[in-house]
């Protein structure tokens, strides 16, 4: 039990991290996307995924590391519903996280091509960033819904 606290801080923290930075860059994102300048695109696009490749990758390897320690440190059950459906809307998060990731390198690229060629838009930007937007907030829904369980913990079935 003397590493259970260890690793629920690092748990927090790493949760914290992969919060802050999906909303810090769904801002950064949104505020590029509705400037309608495809330099400003081009970079903060840049800038977001590198911070996915940083902060978000690590935070989401720690995160189910943390927190099966922590399930097995104070002998919870993994068949616990709380516990079950938290693995599965984590699981769902992957599921809009990856395809965001390919979503953010390619709007990147192209508007990096789209800016140095005086272009505009002329890539499917309008079309990704609906795709990019959805898989964002049903990630943002699922997050939250992971925070109420973890602090809650209720007994569902």
């Amino acid at each position: 039990m003397e590493y259970y606290l260890p690793l629920k801080l690092v748990h927090i923290l790493s949760s914290t991290v992969l919060f802050g930075t999906g909303i810090g860059s769904a801002f950064f994102m949104w505020r590029a996307d509705r400037s309608r300048d495809v330099g400003r695109v081009a970079v903060i696009s840049r800038q977001v995924v590198l911070v996915d490749w940083c902060f978000t990758t690590p935070a989401v390897v720690v995160q189910p590391l943390t927190g099966l320690a922590m399930v097995w440190l104070a002998g919870f059950s993994l068949t616990s519903p709380w516990i079950l459906l938290s693995i599965a809307l984590y699981g769902f998060i992957g599921l809009c996280w990856l395809p965001v990731v390919w979503i953010q390198c390619r709007i990147a690229r192209d508007s990096a091509k789209a800016n140095v060629a005086a272009a505009g838009f002329n890539y499917p930007h309008r079309y990704l960033m609906r795709y990019w937007y959805a898989l964002g907030w049903a990630a943002f829904v699922s997050m939250l819904g992971i925070f109420f369980l973890m602090v809650f913990k209720p007994v569902l079935w």
